[in-house]
């Protein structure tokens, strides 16, 4: 600006050729370039500490979940989950990349513009450093209530995306009903409100940038209304009278610069308020406490026989008190261990504890040092993929020649190999396109892929019809022929057949266990 203004000064007082005009003007363009290359390069800074900082964030978030385990993570929607890892994280990147930068400009940048304009006219310095604390004072009061306003809607957002997300899986359940047209309005009543708070939040947002703009205008406005009647010698006091054209032109060309960062500052409030909502639903997230039983794990002695050894164990949940326990059970190598009784009685609370899901309240859990698992439900996790992106979850090494063995045994060689795409065919979200057996049989070709010494199967054969119930019951004696315990929660009498040990619950307790190995 003070080359800009001796330019002009240079041009207008002395009516300067081009031997005078042009160092003024290769100054300029010179500081230009070097200004916007400084730009480029703080906003390359700046992204690079947002992304450094969200991918710290989203690392820490999926270590916190894993930490509180599948059964804790029950308690949240997958939709909502997945949008405090996506949108809220995402939401952190304003607040880092811009506002959070724009406030080192902002106590930086004018203050250096007040010293030089000081340094030129001591008054038009004090109109500037009167109304610049109006600014960001009334941008405050306008915008008290963005960061609550954020918050609802990021809750609303979240309402929203269960919904939809319950609505789609629900879609045949849906039609069958025919209530289509009904979850339909409500997914376009909630999409409605969210709609409303969006713009709630945006008016509030311009609203600050509109005040921002009046008050910075009529700061601007007064400073050149004052340097207009002091070159006019009109204000006969202070250092008016020794305003020259260089030096009030320098004046009217800061000015607008004083209140640029700040101008630039109301454009980013909005992130701050963001940040500041979505930073709140993250630290309730990361603020629950894991079960700290659920990692007090002893470990076996190394020569020892068993994989898992529960010693007094009881388990608790909030509201239904004492729902397992006192139990004591082994499991060795090679077990299969039928676990029967009512629903409700405990089984698929036992096979969470063997598997470590949950932690025992009183008594201990032992495990042994090379103990891993693999589970299988009536639900079986099926991912959106291809039957070799599914297979490959357990093994991730695993070729087409042991992936097409394992279906074998699992008894879906036939089906895969008469398929067009063979091992690439897709299948969606939680086995979509697939029949419930065939679901089941896949997963059981993914276990057949681990190397898990210890499988633990809850209801693995509920609603299945005979015959696909006979298929699995074959996989399982292959699984147990390897030498891996079983661990079968069931009410069929095939599976419980197949245990060498049997295991009866009623309330959390054991009733009867039958075998010469009972502890």
């Amino acid at each position: 600006m003070v080359l800009l203004a001796n330019l002009i000064d240079a041009v207008i007082r002395e009516g300067g050729g081009v031997a005078v005009v042009w160092p003024w003007g290769a100054g300029i363009v010179t500081l230009l370039a070097v200004r916007a290359l400084l730009s480029i390069g703080q906003e390359l800074m700046a992204q690079r500490a947002s992304q450094r900082l969200r991918q710290r964030v989203r690392g820490e978030v999926l270590d916190h979940l894993a930490t509180l385990g599948p059964v804790r993570l029950t308690q949240h929607h997958t939709a909502s989950l997945a949008h405090q890892w996506v949108e809220q994280v995402e939401a952190l990147d304003g607040f880092v990349a811009r506002f959070w930068v724009q406030m080192r400009l902002v106590m930086l940048v004018p203050l250096v513009i007040l010293v030089l304009v000081a340094w030129q006219d001591w008054l038009a310095a004090i109109l500037l450093a009167l109304t610049a604390p109006l600014i960001p004072l009334f941008m405050a009061l306008v915008g008290m209530g963005a960061e609550a306003l954020n918050r609802e809607q990021f809750v609303a957002v979240a309402r929203l995306s269960a919904h939809f997300v319950d609505r789609v899986r629900g879609i045949t359940t849906l039609r069958l009903f025919g209530a289509g047209p009904r979850a339909t309005l409500e997914v376009v009543a909630a999409a409605d409100d969210y709609r409303r708070r969006s713009l709630r939040t945006l008016r509030l947002a311009f609203l600050s940038s509109a005040v921002l703009e009046f008050f910075s205008s009529v700061a601007i406005a007064v400073v050149a209304i004052y340097i207009g009647f002091g070159l006019l010698g009109d204000i006969p006091f202070g250092p008016a009278q020794d305003l020259t054209l260089f030096s009030g032109l320098l004046i009217l060309l800061l000015a607008p610069e004083f209140f640029q960062p700040l101008r630039t500052l109301s454009q980013f409030y909005h992130d701050r308020a963001s940040a500041l909502a979505a930073a709140e639903g993250l630290w309730a997230l990361l603020s629950e406490q894991p079960d700290a039983q659920r990692h007090a794990v002893q470990p076996l002695a190394e020569d020892s026989p068993l994989l898992v050894s529960l010693q007094g164990a009881t388990l608790e949940h909030a509201g239904r008190g004492r729902v397992l326990g006192p139990l004591d059970l082994d499991i060795f190598r090679g077990d299969v261990l039928a676990i029967s009784g009512p629903s409700g009685a405990g089984k698929s609370s036992l096979l969470q504890m063997l598997a470590g899901f949950v932690g025992a309240g009183d008594g201990q859990r032992l495990v042994a040092e090379d103990m891993h698992f693999a589970w299988m439900d009536q639900r079986p996790l099926l991912i959106h993929g291809s039957l070799a992106d599914n297979l490959t979850l357990t093994a991730p090494d695993a070729d087409a020649a042991q992936m097409m063995e394992a279906l074998e045994r699992a008894g879906l060689g036939s089906l895969v190999k008469a398929l067009p795409e063979g091992l690439a065919t897709s299948i969606g979200e939680g086995g979509r396109g697939l029949s419930g057996g065939q679901a089941q049989r896949l997963a059981l070709a993914r276990i057949f892929l681990s190397d898990a010494p210890l499988v633990l199967l809850d209801e693995p054969t509920a609603s299945l019809d005979s015959a696909t119930e006979q298929v699995l019951i074959a996989g399982f004696r292959r699984l147990a022929s390897e030498g891996r315990s079983l661990v079968i929660a069931t009410h069929h009498p095939a599976l419980m057949a197949m245990g060498n040990r049997q295991l009866v619950l009623e309330a959390g307790r054991e009733v009867s266990c039958t075998t010469n190995e009972c502890p």
